[in-house]
Protein backbone atom coordinates (compact mmCIF):
# COMPACT_ATOMS: atom_id res chain seq x y z
CA UNK A 1 0.00 0.00 0.00
CA UNK A 2 2.89 2.38 0.96
CA UNK A 3 4.31 1.48 -2.53
CA UNK A 4 1.10 2.48 -4.11
CA UNK A 5 0.80 5.99 -3.03
CA UNK A 6 4.69 6.71 -3.68
CA UNK A 7 4.36 5.81 -6.91
CA UNK A 8 1.05 7.48 -7.20
CA UNK A 9 2.73 10.79 -5.45
CA UNK A 10 5.56 10.54 -8.00
CA UNK A 11 3.28 10.19 -11.33
CA UNK A 12 1.08 13.29 -9.99
CA UNK A 13 4.63 15.25 -9.42
CA UNK A 14 6.01 14.22 -12.77
CA UNK A 15 3.12 13.55 -15.01
CA UNK A 16 4.69 15.15 -17.90
CA UNK A 17 7.94 13.46 -17.39
CA UNK A 18 6.41 10.05 -17.69
CA UNK A 19 3.98 11.23 -20.38
CA UNK A 20 7.09 11.42 -22.38
CA UNK A 21 8.58 8.24 -21.86
CA UNK A 22 10.02 7.41 -18.88
CA UNK A 23 9.29 3.37 -17.66
CA UNK A 24 7.88 2.05 -14.46
CA UNK A 25 10.92 -0.12 -14.85
CA UNK A 26 13.27 3.22 -14.62
CA UNK A 27 11.72 4.50 -11.83
CA UNK A 28 12.40 1.39 -9.51
CA UNK A 29 16.06 1.18 -10.54
CA UNK A 30 16.77 5.11 -9.48
CA UNK A 31 14.44 4.99 -6.64
CA UNK A 32 16.57 5.44 -3.95
CA UNK A 33 19.94 5.61 -5.53
CA UNK A 34 21.87 7.53 -2.76
CA UNK A 35 25.09 6.58 -2.19
CA UNK A 36 28.39 7.38 -0.10
CA UNK A 37 30.38 9.73 -2.11
CA UNK A 38 33.62 9.20 -0.15
CA UNK A 39 34.11 5.46 -0.98
CA UNK A 40 33.03 6.63 -4.39
CA UNK A 41 35.83 8.84 -4.79
CA UNK A 42 38.05 5.85 -3.78
CA UNK A 43 36.38 3.86 -6.72
CA UNK A 44 36.34 6.57 -9.15
CA UNK A 45 40.23 7.19 -8.62
CA UNK A 46 41.62 3.86 -8.76
CA UNK A 47 39.08 2.51 -11.54
CA UNK A 48 37.38 5.67 -13.83
CA UNK A 49 39.91 8.66 -13.41
CA UNK A 50 41.91 7.61 -17.12
CA UNK A 51 38.82 7.74 -18.94
CA UNK A 52 36.65 10.34 -16.93
CA UNK A 53 39.23 12.34 -15.44
CA UNK A 54 39.53 12.46 -11.33
CA UNK A 55 36.40 14.45 -10.43
CA UNK A 56 34.38 13.03 -13.79
CA UNK A 57 35.47 16.41 -16.00
CA UNK A 58 36.40 14.04 -18.91
CA UNK A 59 39.87 15.02 -20.69
CA UNK A 60 38.92 12.86 -23.81
CA UNK A 61 36.35 14.04 -26.11
CA UNK A 62 34.77 11.08 -26.71
CA UNK A 63 34.23 10.42 -23.24
CA UNK A 64 31.64 11.76 -20.74
CA UNK A 65 31.88 14.60 -18.52
CA UNK A 66 30.09 12.79 -15.32
CA UNK A 67 30.45 15.95 -13.05
CA UNK A 68 27.34 17.26 -11.45
CA UNK A 69 25.15 14.15 -13.33
CA UNK A 70 22.44 13.49 -11.85
CA UNK A 71 23.23 10.46 -9.35
CA UNK A 72 19.87 8.83 -10.23
CA UNK A 73 20.72 8.48 -13.83
CA UNK A 74 24.23 8.00 -13.28
CA UNK A 75 23.33 4.68 -11.49
CA UNK A 76 21.39 3.75 -13.75
CA UNK A 77 23.47 3.94 -16.77
CA UNK A 78 26.03 2.02 -14.44
CA UNK A 79 23.52 -0.77 -14.04
CA UNK A 80 22.35 -1.10 -17.62
CA UNK A 81 25.94 -1.43 -18.67
CA UNK A 82 26.70 -4.08 -15.76
CA UNK A 83 23.95 -5.78 -17.22
CA UNK A 84 24.40 -5.35 -21.02
CA UNK A 85 21.37 -3.64 -21.27
CA UNK A 86 23.16 -0.75 -22.88
CA UNK A 87 26.27 -2.27 -24.87
CA UNK A 88 29.23 -1.19 -24.39
CA UNK A 89 32.37 -3.77 -24.12
CA UNK A 90 34.43 -1.70 -22.41
CA UNK A 91 32.04 -0.58 -19.93
CA UNK A 92 30.85 -3.76 -19.23
CA UNK A 93 34.21 -4.53 -18.49
CA UNK A 94 34.76 -1.67 -16.20
CA UNK A 95 31.29 -2.30 -14.52
CA UNK A 96 30.73 -6.23 -13.55
CA UNK A 97 32.94 -6.35 -10.31
CA UNK A 98 31.22 -3.49 -9.34
CA UNK A 99 28.74 -4.04 -6.19
CA UNK A 100 25.25 -2.53 -6.25
CA UNK A 101 26.98 -0.44 -3.80
CA UNK A 102 29.69 0.45 -5.12
CA UNK A 103 27.85 2.00 -8.17
CA UNK A 104 25.42 3.69 -5.63
CA UNK A 105 28.58 5.33 -4.25
CA UNK A 106 30.07 6.02 -7.43
CA UNK A 107 26.62 7.86 -8.88
CA UNK A 108 27.03 9.74 -5.28
CA UNK A 109 30.18 11.07 -5.86
CA UNK A 110 30.36 12.22 -9.49
CA UNK A 111 27.23 13.69 -9.03
CA UNK A 112 28.68 16.36 -6.03
CA UNK A 113 32.02 17.22 -8.42
CA UNK A 114 31.64 21.03 -9.57
CA UNK A 115 31.34 20.73 -13.62
CA UNK A 116 34.36 22.36 -15.38
CA UNK A 117 32.91 25.50 -17.84
CA UNK A 118 32.93 25.07 -21.11
CA UNK A 119 32.30 26.66 -24.23
CA UNK A 120 31.19 25.82 -27.68
CA UNK A 121 33.97 26.47 -31.04
CA UNK A 122 31.52 26.81 -33.69
CA UNK A 123 29.15 29.90 -33.55
CA UNK A 124 27.50 29.06 -37.25
CA UNK A 125 26.29 25.63 -35.30
CA UNK A 126 25.74 27.34 -31.92
CA UNK A 127 23.14 29.14 -33.66
CA UNK A 128 21.24 26.46 -35.28
CA UNK A 129 21.52 24.41 -32.62
CA UNK A 130 19.69 26.66 -30.07
CA UNK A 131 16.82 26.69 -32.34
CA UNK A 132 16.91 23.12 -32.55
CA UNK A 133 17.49 22.77 -28.33
CA UNK A 134 14.56 25.33 -27.78
CA UNK A 135 12.30 25.04 -30.65
CA UNK A 136 12.87 21.58 -31.56
CA UNK A 137 11.66 20.88 -35.39
CA UNK A 138 7.29 20.63 -35.35
CA UNK A 139 7.08 19.87 -39.06
CA UNK A 140 9.38 16.86 -38.20
CA UNK A 141 7.71 16.48 -35.09
CA UNK A 142 10.80 16.84 -33.05
CA UNK A 143 9.96 18.17 -29.90
CA UNK A 144 12.33 20.95 -28.20
CA UNK A 145 15.29 19.49 -26.17
CA UNK A 146 14.70 21.53 -23.77
CA UNK A 147 11.00 20.49 -22.79
CA UNK A 148 12.56 17.16 -20.93
CA UNK A 149 16.21 18.48 -20.33
CA UNK A 150 15.67 22.35 -18.64
CA UNK A 151 16.45 25.07 -21.12
CA UNK A 152 20.09 25.86 -19.24
CA UNK A 153 20.69 21.77 -19.77
CA UNK A 154 20.34 20.92 -16.23
CA UNK A 155 18.16 18.21 -16.99
CA UNK A 156 14.78 16.83 -14.61
CA UNK A 157 16.18 14.36 -12.37
CA UNK A 158 15.96 11.19 -12.25
CA UNK A 159 14.75 10.55 -15.48
CA UNK A 160 16.39 13.41 -17.66
CA UNK A 161 20.06 13.45 -17.64
CA UNK A 162 22.36 17.04 -17.39
CA UNK A 163 23.23 17.69 -20.98
CA UNK A 164 25.08 20.80 -20.45
CA UNK A 165 28.84 21.46 -21.03
CA UNK A 166 29.51 17.62 -22.25
CA UNK A 167 31.55 17.37 -25.03
CA UNK A 168 30.07 17.77 -28.63
CA UNK A 169 31.30 14.63 -29.63
CA UNK A 170 30.30 12.62 -27.27
CA UNK A 171 26.71 14.07 -27.54
CA UNK A 172 26.67 13.59 -31.38
CA UNK A 173 28.05 10.27 -30.89
CA UNK A 174 24.83 9.02 -28.30
CA UNK A 175 22.75 10.49 -30.82
CA UNK A 176 24.07 8.72 -33.43
CA UNK A 177 23.46 5.84 -31.76
CA UNK A 178 20.12 6.33 -30.19
CA UNK A 179 19.08 6.92 -34.16
CA UNK A 180 20.56 3.71 -35.66
CA UNK A 181 19.57 1.66 -32.33
CA UNK A 182 22.87 0.91 -31.21
CA UNK A 183 21.99 2.70 -27.72
CA UNK A 184 18.50 1.21 -26.91
CA UNK A 185 18.25 1.94 -23.41
CA UNK A 186 16.34 4.55 -23.63
CA UNK A 187 12.62 4.44 -21.65
CA UNK A 188 9.50 3.69 -24.61
CA UNK A 189 12.14 4.50 -26.96
CA UNK A 190 11.74 7.99 -26.96
CA UNK A 191 15.26 8.97 -27.74
CA UNK A 192 15.37 6.66 -30.61
CA UNK A 193 12.28 8.10 -32.15
CA UNK A 194 13.32 11.76 -31.39
CA UNK A 195 16.82 10.82 -33.16
CA UNK A 196 15.70 8.91 -36.25
CA UNK A 197 14.00 12.02 -37.44
CA UNK A 198 17.49 14.16 -36.65
CA UNK A 199 19.20 14.82 -40.04
CA UNK A 200 23.53 14.74 -39.77
CA UNK A 201 23.73 18.48 -39.60
CA UNK A 202 20.61 18.80 -36.81
CA UNK A 203 22.91 16.55 -34.83
CA UNK A 204 26.20 18.32 -35.20
CA UNK A 205 24.24 21.17 -34.35
CA UNK A 206 22.92 20.14 -31.25
CA UNK A 207 25.61 18.77 -30.05
CA UNK A 208 28.19 22.03 -30.72
CA UNK A 209 25.35 23.92 -28.95
CA UNK A 210 24.86 21.60 -25.82
CA UNK A 211 28.88 22.05 -25.46
CA UNK A 212 28.68 25.37 -24.29
CA UNK A 213 25.12 25.78 -22.59
CA UNK A 214 24.94 26.75 -18.63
Amino acid sequence: MVRFIRVCVLSLLALPIIAAGAGNDDIEIVAGSAGDAAKGESIAKQLCAVCHGPDGNSPLAMNPHLATQHSEYLYKQLVNFKSGARANAIMTGMTINLSDDDMRDLAAYYSRQPATKTTAKNMDLVARGQDLYRGGVPEKGIAACSACHSPDGSGIPPQYPRVSGQHAEYTAAQLRAFRSGDRDNDSNRMMRMIASKLSESEILALAEYISGLH
